[in-house]
Order: C-alpha cells, then sequence, then structure tokens
C-alpha cells in the first residue's frame, strides 16, 4: 500500500495533492524531500513572456521596449529643430514671407539695427563699403529692426527703409522690425544667441550685434555693437575663399 504522502493525482494535465495527504504532513511535520517536492509540483506554473525573463530583468536605457513614450517625442521634437538659418522663414518689412534657405552658398552678416543710435552712423557707413565690395563674391548682409534698446528704431518699416536708402544708399535687405531679447523675440534669434553666446551671456546687449554666418548656414561668429564692421572684414574674406 502506498504511504498516503506519495499519492498524486494528475488532472486534465495539472499535476495536485489530496488534502488527506497535505493533513498528515501538517500533522507529522515531515520536512523530507518529498514533501519539498510536492509543495513545489502545487504551485501555478507560469507561461507566456514572463516565464522567458528572469525576475531581475530591466529593459535597458537605449532598448525600444524600455523608453519611455516622452523620450521618444523628445527625439521626435529634437529632430524637428533647425539646423542652421537656412531653416528660418522671416519677413521683410512689406509682410512678405523669405525663406532664408535663398541664402545657401552665402556668406552673412546679421544684425540688429536701429535709426537713431550713437552707433548708427558708423555702422550703416561701413555696411554699406562692405557689401559694395564683397555682395558678387558672395556676401549678403541682412539687417533686423529693433525697438528694444533705447526706444531708438520708433518708425514703421516704411520709414526705417527710406531713411536707410535715403541717408546711407544701403542697397541690402532691410526686414520686418523684431524683438531679439525676451518671450517675443524672434525665432531666428533664438537661434543666433543659442549657436554664440556672448561674453556677458547670451541675451544681445545694444543695437547692432552682428553675428558671421558661414555658406552652410552655421553661425561661427559674434561681435559686439562696438566692434567696427570694417575691423571683421578679414573674417569675411576667410569664409569667402578670399586670400
Amino acid at each position: 500500500m502506498l504511504c498516503p504522502c506519495s499519492r498524486v493525482v494528475r488532472r486534465r494535465g495539472i499535476l495536485s495533492v489530496p488534502k488527506q495527504s497535505f493533513s498528515i504532513l501538517r500533522r507529522s511535520h515531515l520536512r523530507s524531500s518529498q514533501f519539498r517536492s510536492v509543495s513545489l509540483l502545487s504551485q501555478p506554473i507560469r507561461t507566456g513572456f514572463s516565464q522567458s525573463l528572469p525576475h531581475s530583468y530591466k529593459p535597458s536605457k537605449g532598448s525600444d521596449f524600455g523608453r519611455s513614450r516622452s523620450s521618444v517625442h523628445a527625439m521626435a521634437s529634437q529632430s524637428n529643430e533647425p539646423k542652421s538659418i537656412h531653416d528660418f522663414t522671416v519677413k521683410d518689412a512689406k509682410g512678405n514671407d523669405v525663406d532664408l534657405s535663398i541664402y545657401k552658398g552665402k556668406v552673412l552678416i546679421i544684425v540688429n539695427v536701429a535709426s537713431q543710435c550713437g552707433l548708427t552712423n558708423s555702422n550703416y557707413t561701413e555696411f554699406t563699403k562692405l557689401y559694395e565690395k564683397y555682395k558678387d563674391q558672395g556676401l549678403e548682409i541682412l539687417a533686423f529692426p529693433c525697438n528694444q534698446f533705447g526706444s531708438q528704431e520708433p518708425g514703421n518699416n516704411e520709414e526705417i527703409q527710406q531713411f536707410v536708402c535715403t541717408r546711407f544708399k544701403a542697397e541690402f535687405p532691410i526686414f520686418d522690425k523684431v524683438d531679439v531679447n525676451g518671450a517675443n523675440a524672434a525665432p531666428i534669434y533664438k537661434f543666433l544667441k543659442a549657436s554664440k553666446g556672448g561674453l556677458f551671456g547670451d541675451g544681445i546687449k545694444w543695437n547692432f550685434s552682428k553675428f558671421l554666418v558661414d555658406k552652410e548656414g552655421r553661425v561661427v561668429d559674434r561681435y559686439a555693437p562696438t566692434t567696427s564692421p570694417l575691423s571683421i572684414e578679414k573674417d569675411i574674406k576667410k569664409l569667402l575663399g578670399i586670400a
């Protein structure tokens, strides 16, 4: 006759132990290997994906399985961020859209201008000289009027253009008036400042801050308002490939 604790019943492919056998085991306090085997047989069998993974499994940070939805969204957002000046569209003085990709292959000076600043006369005069000298060799000057510094650009776009063209005979484009600092700063200026910080922080400090951009649309240098346009001629020639 078999010992009660050795009686194991198989029902529909699942191993189980009669209740009577467990009763006997509890009374006798058996600690035999047989009891441990029966105890294991009574545990549910794990199936599916969870069975194939160890309990200590943790998805790696770089795996798709472990990547959170927010991180995937952040990566998608980064892929849409502008990589160069050529990715921007701005408004001209008449309110028309200008896709800056038209300047691919050009060396650019991007500057915030004002009509009533102490630096106005010298900067416009020297910018006009530089443009006349190098425009046929690939230089463009993009001027963005801004009234954030001493309210020294109070006029509208038409008045600003008339002033620049009449007084300085400037032929380079004058764009729509913008903010260069603060929450309402133009996107192109947010990009410029992020690409090249200033000596005392990223913010534009005054009228006629200058950014030098290469033919691929990358910001390569930044100059203070008091830096003379003619003093950066050597840097312009280097980017233009002129000896």
